[in-house]
């Protein structure tokens, strides 16, 4: 009985240590997704503005006259800062 214990504890160990990189990679991805969406969507805030101004705005600009909320500034992984860069918006590398 306890050797069928310890057959079972050491499989779960390792199905564990299979999955936890591919986890992580997951999480990975998702992060940059995420990201990669928000900078589509704010970019559409960026040509709203454009059109409304007929200049290219800041990030500060957009939160100012309501585009975007404060919160927008950072991706959704809430590390990871965007610009504007002639009309672009980029991540802030």
């Amino acid at each position: 009985m306890l050797e069928t214990l310890d057959v079972a504890f050491i499989s779960i160990s390792i199905l564990i240590l299979v999955m936890l990189p591919n986890i992580a990679q997951h999480f990975g991805m998702i992060d940059k997704k995420g990201c990669e969406a928000h900078v589509a969507m704010v970019q559409t805030q960026v040509e709203a503005y454009r059109i409304d101004h007929m200049d290219y705005p800041t990030v500060d600009n957009l939160v100012e006259k309501k585009y975007i909320s404060e919160s927008h500034k950072l991706c959704p992984d809430k590390k990871t800062a965007i610009k504007i860069e002639d009309g672009q918006v980029k991540v802030n590398q």
